[in-house]
């Protein structure tokens, strides 16, 4: 099994967030550090501090200098793919090919609301999303893009320099959708993150995965697929390592601890010894 953390930008400062990072970078059990692309809380108070993701990632990425770093996961609807695309390929250079790609099709109706940004029905919504995903690679690995699609066009684009990864930095897509989410991670992902309340859940999940990669052709095991396994920090930890043993039984490749909020760096050592024998 393999083994990430994942730590919530909200009600917490910069200093706090780096200082965790930092300390993770030197646990070799954890292989990369995420945290969400969100513009507000999603718990407590709303109106609270909510750090921003992919500036906040860059500077992680220069903060750090062995564990990978993502965002779990970018949503689509809130950056033009071909910005999301230079962003991406710039903070890959920053991390000196570190960066783990996270893109989903968004989902908050809140914050749409509040800044005006249009959040599609939902196939509109992933009709987007895909025609996103191909024009990102597109410009991730092609010296000028061209895509014609119906929500996304790209005439002669560039996105220079180019990111350290080749082909591109290995793409993560998150959710469950059967129909299109699953099919996504099929056709175009290297990761595939799910949240799901345990590995019975996951289980059937994986066998619609399995068949949506048959239909385009593609070994499933090409896939790493993880899982989130919250850390509640009002029962032991030997719980949340409990959790992640189980997932792992049930054929989760990697499993991402989220660590409680305002944790300081001192949880990573008793987590790295607990989850060491699963490794």
């Amino acid at each position: 099994m393999r083994f990430a953390i994942k730590t919530r930008p909200e009600h917490t400062t910069w200093q706090q967030l780096r200082d965790v990072w930092v300390a993770a970078d030197e646990f070799e059990i954890f292989e990369s550090a995420w945290h969400w692309d969100h513009f507000y809380p999603l718990s407590g108070d709303l109106a609270g501090p909510n750090l921003e993701a992919w500036t906040t990632l860059a500077a992680l990425a220069q903060a750090t200098s062995r564990i990978r770093v993502g965002c779990q996961v970018a949503g689509m609807i809130y950056r033009h793919p071909a910005v999301l695309a230079n962003m991406a390929a710039t903070t890959d250079i920053i991390a000196d090919g570190r960066l783990e790609l996270g893109i989903g099709a968004g989902w908050n109706q809140m914050e749409c609301d509040a800044y005006g940004i249009p959040l599609y029905p939902l196939k509109e919504r992933f009709d987007r999303f895909d025609e996103g995903v191909q024009a990102m690679i597109a410009l991730l690995t092609e010296k000028v893009a061209n895509f014609d699609g119906q929500y996304v066009k790209l005439t002669d684009a560039y996105c220079e320099p180019k990111a350290v990864q080749t082909p591109h930095p290995p793409i993560t897509i998150g959710g469950k959708g059967p129909k299109r989410t699953l099919r996504a991670v099929a056709r175009w992902a290297q990761q595939w993150n799910v949240i799901v309340p345990n590995p019975d859940e996951w289980k059937p999940l994986k066998e619609i995965l399995v068949q949506r990669c048959e239909e385009v052709g593609r070994d499933v095991d090409e896939i790493t697929c993880s899982v989130n396994v919250r850390i509640d920090p009002d029962e032991p930890l030997d719980k949340a390592v409990a959790d992640a043993a189980a997932y792992g039984e049930a054929g989760v490749d990697l499993v991402v601890m989220n660590l409680p909020l305002d944790a300081p760096p001192s949880v990573l050592a008793p987590l790295a010894k607990a989850l060491a024998p699963l490794a």
